[in-house]
């Protein structure tokens, strides 16, 4: 997700814009972590600032887990764009469902611009339609496509293919719901 955000974010972010990327090791990292972290950034936000939480859903219970992401800010003093009914607030959560490879299958053009071998349709077969609810692991799924046409025999390279893939993808053409909310929740830190 990191490499994925670098090079995305400049591209929808406007140029007086500017942001920083927190990675951790893994969800169960964050998931750890994250109280910490935003009780230290709420003693000293400043008001115009705005942070993004963005985490794979993998197996959870997306319901759960966008519950528990809002009650650890919650507990951290934030006010969450979920629960600032009309006043200002400092935290959006965000979850990629599946993975950030769902996002991928989202625009198939970007995917195939940069694997040219890869036939243009897979977006459009049964079970890639949806690219949320592809089943039996998105980037399984994802990897599985790609050496099939060639590309990445020894194993995907994750971050090589965010940092290519964030640097195409088109935000409007992306037809993933997690992504439209994760592209939602951006803009709306920019008002």
């Amino acid at each position: 997700m990191e490499a994925f955000l670098r090079t995305f974010l400049p591209r929808l972010l406007p140029v007086d814009r500017t942001f920083h990327v927190h990675p951790f090791q893994g969800k169960s990292d964050l998931l750890g972590k994250l109280e910490d972290r935003l009780r230290a950034y709420a003693t000293w936000l400043p008001q115009d600032w705005r942070i993004v939480v963005v985490v794979d859903r993998d197996d959870d219970d997306c319901l759960a887990l966008k519950s528990r992401l809002e009650q650890i800010a919650g507990r951290a003093h934030l006010i969450t764009k979920s629960k600032a009914r009309g006043q200002s607030w400092q935290i959006v959560n965000r979850i990629a469902i599946e993975e950030l490879e769902a996002w991928y299958f989202g625009d198939w053009a970007a995917v195939q611009s940069a694997y040219q071998r890869l036939p243009t349709n897979i977006a459009r077969k049964k079970g890639f339609r949806d690219p949320d609810a592809i089943a039996g692991g998105t980037w399984e799924a994802f990897e599985r496509i790609l050496q099939k046409h060639g590309y990445f025999k020894g194993g995907l390279s994750k971050i090589e293919v965010a940092r290519t893939l964030g640097a195409l993808i088109e935000p409007s053409r992306c037809e993933s719901a997690s992504f439209a909310s994760f592209r939602e929740g951006v803009s709306a830190a920019l008002a």
